[in-house]
């Protein structure tokens, strides 16, 4: 198994992720812990899906009556690595737990039937691990929130410095800011604050508060769409700046302060 596992990764370190053989096809990414009991990196191939923002990898062992040993090294040192296509990026790992253990793992045997078949094979239940992408990336997204606010503050600066009514010129400016702030706020609302809800609990009525913002917004868009006029400028802008100092002041500190948080074990 060893001599296989090494063939695996030798292909998938060559072939930018794709392999053949019987993962061919198959979702794959490599996943390197830290031994338990040596403290060794070992990388082990092993078949993912994809939850949002984390990855999912499942503890099989082929349907053998032991877990794999790279799930003693997570539980013991949760901190891993991710080889996943070209990227290389750490992680935390989380063993899944009760009905959402079951429904994610229901989830994968049914789009790969040997996941039923392993769990069939044995009495130990299978466990499911999140991968989360590591501190440092989500750190990331706290100075990338403040340059995307910035950038949609001067755009709408720019629109209100026009003159009102002037024709094609400001209601395709009108077209180009709302299609910007349109995809900022549905890309929060389907994969950044999801992702920040499961790892900060304590977050979950601030991101409920600017999720109704942005219905309220997008109502507001709207409206500028089709009369991109001085007044319904100057109502948006006031609500869009009291939603963007709020999300500043509750997620920015949240997200800068990860580089300083030690990781859970």
């Amino acid at each position: 198994m060893t001599d296989f596992n090494q063939q695996v990764i030798e292909e998938f370190r060559a072939n930018r992720g794709k392999v053949g053989g019987m993962f061919e096809g198959a979702p794959l990414v490599l996943l390197t812990t830290v031994g338990a009991r040596s403290g060794r990196r070992r990388t082990n191939p092993a078949v993912y899906l994809r939850d949002g923002e984390r990855i999912l990898v499942f503890a099989s062992n082929a349907g053998a009556d032991a877990h794999p040993a790279w799930y003693h090294n997570v539980v013991a040192q949760p901190r891993v690595t991710v080889e996943l296509g070209e990227e290389t990026f750490t992680a935390r790992a989380v063993p899944l737990e009760g009905a959402e253990r079951e429904r994610m793992y229901a989830r994968q045997a049914a789009l790969d039937r040997a996941f039923a078949a392993y769990q069939a094979g044995t009495s130990r239940v299978i466990p499911v691990v999140a991968l989360h992408p590591e501190r440092e990336r989500l750190r990331a997204i706290g100075g990338e929130l403040v340059r995307i606010h910035a950038y949609l503050r001067g755009e709408l600066a720019r629109l209100r410095a026009g003159e009102p009514g002037a024709g094609e010129d400001l209601r395709a400016h009108c077209a180009a800011f709302c299609e910007a702030l349109t995809f900022h706020h549905s890309g929060e609302d389907r994969v950044a604050f999801p992702h920040l809800e499961r790892l900060f609990p304590e977050l979950k009525e601030p991101l409920d508060r600017l999720r109704d913002e942005h219905v309220a917004i997008a109502r507001l868009v709207e409206e500028l769409r089709g009369a991109p006029d001085a007044a319904t400028l100057d109502r948006i802008a006031a609500e869009l700046e009291a939603h963007f100092a709020y999300e500043e002041e509750r997620l920015v500190p949240v997200l800068d302060s990860l580089e300083e948080v030690p990781w859970e074990s």
